[in-house]
């Protein structure tokens, strides 16, 4: 096999520990009964004003087309996570409400998300994962 470059190799290796990470915390989040995707949504309308936001906004903070978040609010939203409101200006848009039951479960869920990554990244030392935080805050800022 050829040799590549230094590039993308780090791409791989990027994508190789993005996806450990991932199954560790999905295995994790299991006993809260959602996924680490379904985390990431309880987490940014956690932090949301009125714990709400725009749908299409929602998708574009954790990685998703806005069809694709659409299909994972219905379960959501069916076990009493969160609520699809329509807007009184414009029918268009529809928001996503966290509910009392979705904070619950968020709060209960950062512990485990905690306990994962920190396992994950025991490895570190604390001045190599405040470099590592930091590299990864600079490179998300780039894109």
């Amino acid at each position: 096999m050829e040799s590549i470059s230094q590039t993308v190799e780090f791409s791989l290796n990027f994508t190789e520990v993005h996806t450990r990470l991932l199954k560790r915390a999905d295995g994790c989040l299991s006993v809260h009964g959602i996924s680490y995707s379904e985390f990431m949504v309880l987490y940014h309308l956690g932090g949301a004003p009125s714990r709400m936001m725009k749908r299409v906004e929602l998708a574009e903070r954790v990685g998703l087309t806005a069809s694709g978040v659409t299909r994972m609010l219905g379960p959501m939203e069916k076990i009493g996570l969160v609520v699809k409101k329509a807007t009184l200006r414009d029918a268009r848009v529809s928001l996503v409400e966290l509910t009392p039951s979705g904070l619950d479960i968020l709060e209960n869920a950062k512990g485990s998300v905690d306990q994962a990554v920190q396992g994950f990244l025991g490895a570190l030392t604390p001045g190599g994962f405040n470099s590592l935080n930091k590299t990864l805050k600079q490179l998300g800022a780039s894109l």
